[in-house]
């Protein structure tokens, strides 16, 4: 198509791609349908949260225009394109960024003219960046032998990574780090590797991942006889119905200590496979070349210990390809995961999934208690509910739940939740994490009474749900994660939820447990992690009684996990580890150790200090309010008070602006919960950035109303725009600049929309005239 230069400035970018740059890629051999994608979504934008509100940050979403693959689950290239008003390199570090996420080694930008590369894998005399005319674009065979080589990959090795995705027709894909993560383990399996480790935050699709995995290994036939294996039931159950579907009837679910040789793809708890006895060991039951492939799953846990029985499942099969899947590598004196499977292939952390949009952020409660925090020594003589004499001494945050019972701070800590609940939505799905089975018993009959009248009207409203709790407690749990099941509202429990409990909807989780395991904390914190756009959970509250979210300023929190234990013969003696508490076993169980728990009925206690933290842009907490928030978001945007109003007032439709701060996170709403509701944007706007003294919607009108601006227009027009001084009183000035406002009383009385814009005004442009006009006066900073 021949066009002018001026006409060629005139297109949409969209129009660009269409008429030149997917022309110039088909012609250089480019598969439109199987290689060519177009307007590609690599991350939504990070959700931000200040008060009970959210947003997206949609500044900070990753949109691909053009995303090339030699096949579609091998991505080799991106491009970036941009109108004809910019130069032809306008968009390479927006390309560039979303090479270096998706780890494609071509970075492309265009406008339309030609196109501009960038190599990260340059060959001698190679330069990295080159210009390209329109019909110079590289050939797909050019860019894939150029992927091979950055990645490493060998020519036998290809083969295997061709093995398309399952598509279950629904448009489903994987992510990009989905995908980075299926194709980093199928080419380290290709290079000969049998020892795989993966690391993915929870709730970032491990098991879908793992499913993708298994199914291209399958599928190509390099993988015959498949073991996925986990240590709770619930995980093998949720895995069989959901992600691993589509296998059918070549799948089973082991059981009745019997592995069916019929079967391909066999599920299996550890625990029907071994015991202590020699007669429980199912997996003897087989040959140990019988499975190819063993995936375990959460393999930060028993099977990474080198003492456990479970861990001679994984060395009986030891000639199976053996891939470990967690969120929490656990790396201490005598477990290591990374020692077992190796440095782990690919990693996508809690921080990196908030940051891409993909995981729900927090925000931290954090609650201090008098006899916590200062500590409480009884008075001489005094004795528990039973009799029983208290030691002479003092205790602390530590003793209380384990070893000290404080009635009082147990319906405390009830009511603080059934007040925030109350606050915000009582029926929140709620995790409380207790110290063991009797403190979650104790804690869901204080909710009981905390809740009152919820919990007479709904007996399900609060349930136990611990490794004690068999039948009624397997129902229990699949309702609680049930996102169609209203009941259980609350679950309490110690250990039994801390992981492998896909709990899409829970929006708060409390801690009335000390946890100084940071496999634990990871653990439980993840059981908010989970984005569920359809039930509204954006983002999730972490209440926090005994201090255990200090472990978020620990550096070790969100960072790779460190091999402090590789053995070997002439290993020096390693320093002791620290003592392991109840925090780190690994199943619920009641105390045993051997103290007697004190109940103490009658000490008063009380909540000293209270602070509300979130998460930052950084990924760090900060405390500060909404207000603090949104001023330095202001003061990013619009330098100055006399930016601010230029801008504002240069702006057709302040809706525009007020939109532009929403993607920044400053939303109105919540902004007015702080400021009051009165006031108008663009007063409260200004006051909290620019400290000036805010007006009332009412007040302006007021003004505006004085100054008799009105003579101008005609009766009928008159009415239109007083009715809209009224509206903007009211409801602010998005109201008034939508015309649908004019099909509302009392406009109606005037005309129909189009009668009141065609006859009164004399058209659109008029209309729109007289409300910029409105607004120019309502926003005076001037009486006049």
């Amino acid at each position: 198509m021949s066009l002018t230069p001026e006409e060629k400035k005139k297109l949409s970018e969209s129009d660009i791609c269409d008429l030149y740059i997917t022309p110039a890629l088909k012609q250089a051999g480019w598969d439109p349908f199987t290689q060519i994608r177009r307007e590609v979504t690599l991350t939504p934008g990070p959700i931000i949260v200040r008060g009970n509100m959210s947003s997206r940050n949609k500044k900070k979403k990753k949109f691909a225009d053009y995303v090339l693959s030699w096949e579609p689950s091998l991505p080799v290239a991106v491009l970036e394109a941009k109108d004809n008003n910019h130069s032809v390199g306008h968009g390479m570090q927006q390309a560039l960024g979303y090479s270096e996420i998706m780890q494609v080694p071509t970075a492309l930008s265009s406008n339309g003219d030609g196109f501009e590369q960038h190599n990260k894998h340059p060959q001698a005399g190679e330069d990295i960046e080159t210009s390209l005319r329109l019909d110079q674009f590289p050939e797909p065979r050019v860019l894939w032998r150029r992927y091979k080589s950055y990645r490493g990959i060998e020519g036998d090795e290809q083969e295997l990574l061709m093995e398309p995705y399952h598509d279950d027709g629904s448009g489903k894909e994987p992510r990009y780090y989905q995908a980075e993560a299926i194709n980093r383990t199928i080419e380290a399996i290709a290079k000969g590797k049998d020892r795989v480790l993966l690391v993915m935050a929870t709730g970032t699709g491990k098991t879908y991942t793992t499913f993708q995995i298994i199914w291209r290994l399958w599928k190509a036939g390099a993988a015959k006889r498949i073991l996925f294996l986990a240590d709770r039931n619930i995980l093998v159950d949720q895995t069989l119905v959901n992600d691993f579907k589509p296998f059918g009837s070549v799948m089973a679910k082991i059981g009745n200590r019997k592995i069916d040789p019929s079967y391909e793809i066999h599920l299996g708890l550890y625990q029907s496979l071994t015991g202590k006895a020699e007669a429980d060991k199912t997996f003897k039951t087989v040959s140990p070349d019988f499975f190819d492939l063993i995936v375990v799953d959460e393999c930060h846990r028993g099977s990474a210990s080198e003492n456990s029985e479970w861990r001679e499942i994984l060395e009986y099969f030891t000639g199976a390809v053996q891939i470990g899947l967690t969120a929490t590598p656990k790396e201490t004196k005598d477990v290591s995961s990374s020692t077992y499977f190796g440095e782990a292939v690919y990693t996508y952390s809690l921080k990196q999934g908030i940051e891409d949009g993909f995981l729900a952020p927090y925000k931290v409660v954090k609650i201090d208690i008098d006899k916590d925090v200062e500590g409480w020594t009884p008075p001489p003589g005094t004795v528990d509910d039973l009799g029983n004499p208290l030691e002479d001494r003092q205790y602390n945050q530590k003793d209380m739940d384990r070893i000290l019972v404080l009635n009082q701070r147990t319906k405390l800590v009830a009511a603080r939740v059934m007040q925030l609940l109350n606050a915000t939505d009582p029926f929140s799905k709620t995790i409380i994490f207790c110290e063991d089975i009797d403190h979650a018993e104790r804690m869901r009959k204080a909710i009981v009474n905390a809740a009152g009248q919820l919990a007479i009207d709904h007996p399900q409203y609060v349930r136990r749900i611990t490794g004690d709790t068999k039948e009624d407690g397997k129902a229990d749990l699949d309702n609680f994660i049930d996102p169609e099941s209203k009941f259980p509202v609350i679950a309490t429990t110690s250990e039994m939820l801390t992981t492998g409990v896909d709990a899409k909807t829970c929006k708060l989780i409390v801690l009335d447990k000390n946890i100084t395991s940071m496999t634990t904390f990871k653990q439980v914190i993840g059981r908010g992690t989970r984005v569920d756009e359809e039930h509204g959970k954006w983002y999730f509250t972490i209440m926090d009684f005994k201090k255990a979210t200090e472990l978020f300023n620990d550096p070790e929190f969100d960072g790779e996990a460190v091999v402090i234990y590789e053995p070997s013969d002439d290993d020096p003696p390693e320093p002791p580890d620290p003592p392991v508490g109840p925090e780190d076993d690994e199943n619920d169980a009641p105390d045993t150790s051997g103290t007697t728990k004190l109940v103490v009925s009658g000490v008063e206690v009380e909540i000293i200090a209270e602070r509300v933290s979130f998460i930052g842009p950084d990924g760090a907490l900060i405390t500060e309010s909404y207000k603090e928030f949104a001023r330095k978001q202001m003061l990013t945007e619009f330098a100055s008070l006399d930016d601010f109003i230029r801008k504002w007032n240069e702006a057709d439709k302040k809706a525009a602006i007020i939109a532009e701060l929403e993607e920044h996170g400053i939303l109105l709403e919540n902004l007015a919960e702080e400021v009051g509701k009165d006031f108008g944007d663009f007063d409260m706007l200004c006051h909290i950035a620019y400290d000036q003294p805010p007006l009332t919607r009412a007040e302006r009108v007021n003004k505006v109303k004085k100054r008799n601006y009105f003579t101008k227009y005609g009766d009928q027009a008159r009415k239109v725009l007083a009715a809209l001084l009224d509206k903007y009183a009211d409801e602010g000035v998005k109201t008034i600049e939508d015309a649908r406002v004019l099909r509302l009383e009392p406009f109606d009385e005037i005309g129909t929309p189009v009668e009141i814009i065609r006859d009164v005004f004399g058209g659109k442009e008029q209309y729109e005239q007289a409300v910029r006009e409105l607004e120019e006066q309502l926003f005076r900073q001037a009486d006049g």
